[in-house]
């Protein structure tokens, strides 16, 4: 019984913070933990990223980190409650939205969609290199279509459903943990000189955290192409089995690859970063030329997806094991 009391609180809780992050996003006024997450790790990679052992010492960063957001998460819900249930409930609300990104992919999307309407490559190039790590000065619109869409696609993962995903499994705590091990990933989990050992724990840490959402994601952004004029679902879910596995990270291929299926596009291919040329595996059959139509149509994936992984585990929650 309590169980079930707490976790029908708990999808409340995520749903007010899914509409709090669709209305306000994350406005720079507001203190975000993901600054303050950044800080730290900027901390202390400075003062333990050298010398030896750094596999050693990146795993004490990744540890130390994790252990300090989820230490503080609790800790500042637990003054709350103790000062007054209402201030707790609001508290964790605000938190849980500030791991999610539905309204800033979407907006982020939007603002390249919106010059290459006008014909504006330029500024398309310049918005796009706003969301992306690879080279945009030089892109045609079919790349820049590319680029976002991919975006939208491998960003649903790490930016939506896996953050909801750990919220319904543990609240405000276990979502910020996430967000943490994500911004390490970011930050340190790189394969070059700097981080390749320093940052491999943070690396494989991500890795396992988006496993599953990476996948359930997958299955919910076909479930919700059912609802979607145009899907090409018949033919999605083997794309995205033969596919998934090409790309670099074992889980950002999954919602890239099943984007790539409903679409009826080629997803990948060549990028370049700081001029370096990048040959990455391609995933979905060529049927047709990405064109701008395609990033409003992988928006409309994007909301589907996280739709579907919410709702599903949240009815059952409510209305089946209440």
């Amino acid at each position: 019984m309590l169980f079930n009391v707490f976790s029908e609180y708990l999808v409340l809780i995520i749903a007010a913070g899914i509409l709090l992050d669709l209305i306000i996003g994350d406005p720079r006024w507001l203190p975000h933990p993901v600054v303050m997450m950044g800080k730290l790790i900027s901390f202390l990679e400075r003062k333990w990223n050298q010398g030896e052992h750094r596999v050693q010492k990146g795993l004490a960063l990744t540890l130390s980190v994790i252990l300090v957001v989820f230490l503080v998460t609790s800790s500042v819900l637990f003054i709350a409650y103790k000062l007054h249930p209402v201030l707790a409930i609001i508290l964790e609300i605000y938190l849980i939205s500030t791991t999610i990104a539905i309204k800033g992919l979407s907006a982020a999307a939007k603002e390249v969609l919106l010059p290459l309407k006008k014909g504006d490559t330029i500024e398309a190039r310049k918005q796009l290199s706003m969301i992306v790590g690879r080279d945009t000065l030089n892109l045609p619109e079919k790349e820049i279509v590319r680029g976002t869409v991919e975006t939208v696609a491998e960003n649903t993962v790490d930016g939506i459903t896996a953050p909801l995903f750990w919220a319904i499994i543990g609240g405000a705590p276990f979502a910020l943990v996430y967000r943490a091990i994500n911004t390490l990933d970011s930050m340190v989990g790189y394969k070059d000189e700097r981080y390749g050992q320093f940052g491999w724990a943070s690396a494989k840490l991500d890795d396992l955290a988006n496993w599953i959402p990476a996948r359930l994601t997958a299955l919910s952004i076909w479930i919700s192409s059912l609802f979607i004029k145009g899907s090409k679902g018949n033919k999605a879910w083997k794309i995205t089995l033969r596919d998934a596995r090409k790309h670099p990270s074992p889980n950002s291929g999954w919602s890239e690859a099943m984007v790539a299926g409903l679409l009826g596009v080629q997803l990948g291919g060549i990028n370049y970063y700081k001029g370096r040329k990048s040959e990455r595996a391609t995933m979905g059959d060529p049927k047709k030329n990405l064109t701008q139509s395609d990033i409003p149509k992988a928006i409309k994936y994007m909301h589907g997806g996280w739709i579907v992984f919410f709702l599903i585990p949240g009815i059952i929650i409510l209305f089946v094991l209440s």
